[in-house]
């Protein structure tokens, strides 16, 4: 059994095996329907519990189709349907039943403690399907996407990052470590890195620079990635903060300060960081994006299992 919660926190050398039974994984399915079954079906039989705390519309479907595709079911719980927030349940109780219910646990959740909490009294797999440090899922996924179209290893690529510094930055900036990549953070000042992860990234002197110029940035990337810069539960002067982006947003003439076939990733939704004519464009690669993510997660399901080929 292992969980899935940190990228920093996982050898390289799983993360590969991963990704390459992902890509095996897409191949066999191209004449497949999406609740079709795998071949083997190498979780039949098993349950994955979901719990969402946070909205969500891609991880929710993609843990659904892998989960079915694998020959395993999934059932979908809402924290606000559960004695642990409406009856004073502890986590220790809860994880006990999940346990003994189910055969793996997908959080995604308000609270890194309580990820945390979880995995210290499950005897299931845990798998963070977003935390507010850290969204691991959807990084090793765009890795995939990246590897996938660029046909080559994201170790000889330069990414770009453009936007600000969240849960979904920190598992880049760890794949980045993780995977030896380059790495340009683009963001006002006031908006890069907390100190944690400045030391984590200095601790492991790895060649990411972090830039207030967002065409410094771009300079020479082959993929530029972003995010919304009002996040979910953002408790911020919205429109204050949307100005101190102003400059980072990405249009036209920063995608041409990049190189000729850069391409552009975006975990959605989407707000005002990208312009209309950029996420429409024929280099975004968001919609391929999202829907690799079942690919992926289908592999960190096995992996979670110990049934990674």
């Amino acid at each position: 059994m292992k969980n899935f919660i940190n990228l920093k926190d996982i050898p390289v050398s799983d993360l590969k095996k991963i990704l390459i039974d992902a890509k095996r994984r897409k191949k066999l399915r191209k004449k497949l329907d999406n609740l079709e079954v795998d071949k083997g079906a190498p979780l039949k039989g098993k349950l994955l519990i979901q719990m969402f705390e946070k909205s969500s519309l891609r991880t929710r479907l993609s843990f659904y189709l892998a989960i079915r595709q694998l020959g395993g079911s999934t059932l979908t719980l809402r924290p606000d349907e559960l004695h642990l927030s409406k009856g004073g349940e502890s986590i220790q109780d809860t994880a006990k039943i999940l346990s003994n219910f189910g055969n793996a646990f997908m959080l995604r959740t308000d609270s890194d403690e309580k990820l945390k909490e979880f995995e210290k009294y499950l005897s299931i797999p845990i798998i963070n399907g977003l935390s507010p440090n850290s969204h691991p899922t959807q990084i090793l996924s765009d890795i995939f996407t990246v590897e996938e179209i660029k046909r080559t290893s994201i170790s000889n690529l330069n990414i770009a990052w453009i936007g600000d510094s969240n849960n979904v930055l920190n598992s880049l900036i760890a794949a980045s470590i993780k995977f030896s990549f380059k790495l340009k953070i683009g963001c006002p000042s006031k908006y890069k890195p907390n100190k944690k992860t400045m030391g984590y990234i200095k601790s492991n002197k790895n060649k990411i620079l972090i830039t207030n110029n967002s065409k410094k940035a771009v300079k020479g990337a082959d993929v530029i990635f972003s995010d919304k810069v009002i996040s979910m539960n953002d408790k911020v002067n919205k429109t204050k903060k949307l100005n101190q982006f102003k400059k980072f947003k990405i249009n036209k003439k920063l995608m041409s300060l990049a190189n000729k076939n850069c391409i552009f990733l975006h975990c959605l939704p989407r707000g005002k960081e990208v312009e209309e004519d950029v996420f429409l464009s024929n280099q975004s690669k968001v919609w391929q994006q999202a829907l690799n993510r079942v690919h992926v997660q289908k592999s960190i399901l096995l992996y979670c299992f110990g049934k990674l080929r």
